[in-house]
Order: structure tokens, then sequence, then C-alpha cells
């Protein structure tokens, strides 16, 4: 028994010797200018002077012959699942924290990868790194790492990456080590400034092109510490192992007891903004819906509570109360829409399309003649026009929607002209909130128009169209037709114009929000009724892989949940796999196009990032609205 004992304790101490060995040889496999207390000391200094935010970098981080075999045992050894949500598009690989509880068969395949996860969380490394970033003390034991490949198309919206512990942001670069990255390329990481806490700027004020072997990093700063990555709009993968560094364990030198429940406790991921609505007050365009006036509901009503109305019978006018349509008021909705949305048979084939599904697609809305014409001046604007890709060159009538880590787009909402830029800029708005008024805005861009000269650089032609459709959207005629389509009377209105532009654009998904104007009236219905009227002129994106396209889902909060806790690229997102069930309607963009649906609180949607390889703009018009039942026995199927 002694004996065994003694063979033990032998064992235990060559064990504790190569353990030792390794540690000794950790140092050896980073460049040595890290351990220089110089060069320390400036990296410490740049990074405290580093603009938006505390960040860092250091060029030939590891040794080069370590990280190429890494390298291309990733290219041979390790396999990449695609994932999309509304959020991203990367090629992931699984966990890498667990390789230690691999078995050896696994280690073999990947021996250089498990060195370098094992310096990278070495008591060296970790101690460097929390000097130069002055985070302090790191957990050498909960370590988190995953690879990424970014190819064409690729891109991560913007965050902040406050999950959990995590205390120090990492990605580490392995592009192809013979040839430099360009800018050109894409695939930079971008760092963005905040207006005010938990509001980015719209756009990034500093850039990263990375090159191989090299390392980029920052502290997780909540509220501050937003950045993406832009698109890959090359040929070209853009290899990279993400990782983080988190606060002190159990056991572990610096562990604080407590310290992590209150960060956890203390701090909001992206994502939980976006649930809770903590950003309201900042978002523009605001998800609110103005209430319709009691002279307009009331003929609602009386049109939708007529029971034993015949169709004929139900087209009761708005304006005269008589038991018909009157001339003027189909030539009105004639000049707009297209005659066979207009006939008995038409509206009926859609009434009954709207029963059965919650939902309707409608191709060639508008007339040809509408359509025509607004082709003619979007396709201009497109061709002959540069579009503003900085928010502070998009001028009026456009304003561009904040902040960046919910959405980002181009708008118009019939509202005064605004800027945000500052913080000022954003209180302003929020001091004088005017009600939409597109007919004031039209003749206003009129002014402008006749006051610039008749260049190209000068057509509103595009702007015109559009703001006329928004108006006729917005009045009492069309408000009706929407009511004999769905059998629900409006009570309140929203309308944007929006212009998502190719590698830029994009909303995050959502639930919607309800009026808490109309929260105790038991006639009115939790679903909003949503429209959106699509004028996108180029083709090629029906495949999904230019982005762009529409989609309801169901939301699955548990799934959700979970997936959020094993997610380890970014956990602010929400699940989006457009071969599931939970895809209820994924509409590309496509010219003249009206799709309507009856959205409950279940019920997510965003609209996807427009790849940098579109051929225009996706255009549209947004419309929502607040509704209720006039009948006892009107019921509706939620999308």
């Amino acid at each position: 028994m002694k004996r065994k004992t003694a063979e033990v304790k032998d064992e235990n101490k060559r064990n504790s010797k190569q353990i030792s060995l390794e540690e000794d040889k950790v140092k050896g496999l980073f460049n040595s200018k890290i351990w220089d207390k110089t060069f320390q000391d400036g990296l410490k200094k740049e990074i405290e002077d580093s603009q938006p935010y505390n960040w860092g970098s250091i060029h030939e981080l590891v040794n080069d012959d370590l990280l190429r075999a890494v390298r291309k045992e990733i290219e041979n050894e390790i396999h990449f699942t695609k994932k999309e949500t509304d959020i991203y598009r990367v090629n992931q690989s699984g966990d890498l924290a667990n390789l230690s509880g691999l078995d050896w068969n696994d280690l073999s395949r990947l021996p250089n990868l498990f060195k370098l996860r094992q310096i990278l969380y070495s008591k060296q490394y970790r101690d460097f790194f929390g000097y130069v970033t002055k985070a302090g003390k790191l957990s050498g034991s909960k370590t988190d790492m995953s690879i990424n490949t970014y190819t064409k198309g690729c891109h991560l919206l913007t965050h902040d990456d406050v999950i959990g512990s995590r205390r120090i942001s990492f990605i580490l670069y392995l592009p192809d080590p013979d040839r430099k990255w360009k800018s050109h390329y894409g695939g930079g990481l971008r760092l963005f400034p905040s207006v005010l806490p938990n509001v980015p700027h719209s756009d990034p004020s500093a850039k990263l092109v990375p090159q191989f072997n090299q390392i980029a990093f920052f502290k997780v700063l909540p509220g501050f510490s937003f950045h993406d990555v832009e698109e890959v709009r090359v040929d070209k993968h853009r290899l990279s192992i993400q990782g983080w560094y988190h606060i002190p364990q159990v056991g572990e030198e610096g562990y604080i007891p407590g310290e992590e429940e209150a960060w956890v406790r203390n701090n909001t991921s992206t994502l939980a903004q976006i649930e809770s609505n903590v950003l309201e007050d900042f978002e523009f365009p605001k998800d609110e819906r103005d209430i319709l006036s009691f002279h307009e509901v009331k003929h609602f009503e009386k049109i939708l509570k007529r029971e034993d109305n015949t169709f004929e019978e139900s087209m009761t006018s708005i304006i005269s109360d008589s038991l018909k349509l009157s001339e003027v008021e189909f030539a009105y909705l004639s000049q707009y829409i297209s005659p066979d949305h207009l006939s008995p048979e038409g509206i009926e084939k859609l009434q009954k399309q709207f029963v059965e599904n919650s939902s309707l697609q409608i191709e060639s809305f508008l007339n040809d003649n509408k359509s025509e014409l607004l082709k003619k001046a979007i396709k201009a604007k497109e061709l002959e026009q540069e579009c503003p890709y900085h928010s502070k060159d998009v001028k009026t009538p456009w304003k561009t929607a904040i902040p960046p880590h919910k959405a980002r787009y181009l708008y118009i909402d019939g509202k005064e002209y605004r800027n945000f830029q500052t913080e000022a800029d954003i209180l302003e708005a929020l001091n004088n909130n005017d009600l939409p008024n597109f007919q004031f805005t039209k003749d206003a861009i009129n002014v402008i128009a006749d006051a610039s000269g008749s260049g190209k650089e000068n057509n509103y032609d595009a702007e015109l169209a559009l703001i006329d459709l928004a108006i006729f959207h917005k009045s009492t005629i069309f408000k009706k037709y929407l009511a004999l389509l769905t059998s629900l009377c409006p009570i309140s209105e929203q309308v944007l114009i929006r212009r998502f532009r190719p590698g830029m654009d994009f909303t995050l998904a959502t639930k919607c929000r309800f009026n808490e104007l109309l929260k105790g009236n038991p006639d009115v219905l939790d679903a909003i009724l949503e429209g959106t009227l699509c004028f996108t002129p180029s083709s090629g994106w029906e495949s999904g892989e230019l982005g762009g396209y529409e989609l309801y889902m169901m939301d699955d909060d548990e799934d959700n949940k979970q997936y959020l806790k094993e997610d380890v690229e970014d956990a602010s997102v929400y699940r989006a796999d457009d071969s599931g069930d939970s895809v209820l309607i994924n509409d590309p963009p496509a010219w003249n196009t009206f799709n309507l649906v009856l959205r409950d609180e279940d019920v997510l949607e965003f609209v996807k990032y427009v790849s940098w390889s579109a051929k225009s703009s996706r255009w549209d018009i947004k419309m929502k609205w607040d509704v209720k039942t006039c009948g006892e026995d009107d019921e509706h199927k939620e999308a």
C-alpha cells in the first residue's frame, strides 16, 4: 500500500514539473515585446487616450509559426455552421471553452489550438492584459472562446458585449497570413461613440482593418462599448477567434464575493434593453400611433356594425353616410389602387383571405400609372443622386432612425426635420414632439426645390411621389377601404416612408408595442394591424442572400433564453431560423406589393440587414393601426 502511495506521489511530482515547464514556455510563445515594461506602459497610455472608448490592438501578438499552425488546424479540422439572425450572419464553430475536457483523440487533432487557448488564458498573459486595460484580475477558469469565419455577406451589427460576467472582449485575427487584408474588403471592427449612455451614435468613429496575428480588445463598458463587424464585401474569408475574459471566480486571485452578481444585476444587455423598452425615450421614429378623431372612427363603426350588409351595402360613404360608395370616393381610390382590388369580386376575395390567415399579400397593389411614375422617380433617385451614408449628411425631408443597436434606416415621418448628432438634439425632439403633417412636408420640399434649381442633385420627384402616397394612406377613404378588407375598425395610425440602404440599414426583431392610451377598452384588440407597401426597383432578392426581407416569427421565450445562454458569439440576438416552424411570413423586397398583417404580442418582426451587394435600396411605406372590433362575432387569428 505504501509503495502504491509513493508511486502516486512520484506521478504527481512529474505532472507538477510538466505543468511548471509549460508555464515557463508561455512567455516564449508570445512576442517578447509585450513583456517589456516600457511597451506595457506605452500601450496602457494609448488605451487610456483612445476613442470612442478605451480599446487597443497589438500586432504580431504570438509566435508566427504557432499561429500559422493554428490556422491550418482550423481549416482542416474545425467544422463551421452558418448562423443567421436579425443581428448577424456568420460561420461559427462550437464553443472552445471546453477543449480541456476533450479526450486525447480530439486533442491530437488540435494540439496547436489547444496550446493557443492555454497561453491566452495563462496567468502571465491575463496579468498583462489586466494591467494595460486597467481591468484588474481576470478569471483563468471561466474561459469563453469561439472561432468565426466571415465570408462574403457576413456581418455582425451594433451591440455592446454586455453579457454575464464579461470584463474584456478580444478578437484575434487569422486571415491569410501572406496577404494584407485591405479596408475595402470589409470585415473591419468598427467602434461607436455614445450620444449618451446606452445610445450609440449612428456612425462609427474608429475602425480597425484586421491583419494576421493582430489582436483587438476593449473593456466591456455597459452602455458605451458599442461596436460592430462591417460586412465582408469580397470573396475572401476573414478568420478570427472571438473571446472574453471574465470576472474572477470563487477560489481565484482577485475574487470578490458578490461582485459578479452585482455586475449582472446592475448592467443591462443589448437584448434586455430592447425587450424592456428602456430605450423608448431615445428611439426615433417612435413606435407610437396617433389616435384618430371621433368623427372618423364613428363612421367605421357604423359600417362594420351593419352585420346584415351585402357587400354593396357595406360600401357606405363615410363622408355622406349614403348607402353606396360615392363616385367621388371610388374615383379617389381608383387614382391609386389597381382596379382588380377595387371590384366587388376583388374585395370579397381579399376579405376571405384575411379572415382565413389574418394576413394579406397583394401584388400589383397600385395601378399601372402610379406604379410606373413611382418606379421612374425611384430609379432616377438611385442612379443620379449619391445616397448619404453618414448621418450628418442626411438632409430634409429624410431622417436617420436611432439608436443603431435597434434600427438604422432613412425615414420620412411628416414631422419637423431633425438630425440626431448630440444629446441636445434628442432632448429638443423630446420636448417638441409635433404631429405628422405630410402635406406641410410636401409644401416645404417644393419650396426647397424651387430655390435650389433644376439640377439632378435637386430632384425630389421620388420624395414627392412617396409623400403623396403617404397622404393617400392617411386619408379617411383609404382607412374605410382598409376596414372593409379586414372587418376591423382603425382607431389610430402611423405612416412612415422608409429607405434601407445597402451595406447599412436594418431593424432588429421586436415585439409590437400597444398604445397605453387605449388600454382598458374591451373592444380594442391586443394586436396591431401592420401594412407594408414595398417599392424596391431591383431584382435578385428572392434567395435571401441580399437580406432586406421582412420577417414575422413566433417568439418562443424559453427557446430564446436557452439560445442566448448557449450562444458565445453574441448573446444579444433573437433566433431567426427561417427554415423552422417559428417563421410565419418571410417577404423579400419586391415592387408594388402590399402586405397586411394582424400581429399580436407573441410575434416578432424585423427587416434583415441589406447587403452591400444589393443593386438598390429597399424602399417601402410602413403603416400601423390600432384596431377594434365592432361586432360580437368578429374574431381573427393573428399572425
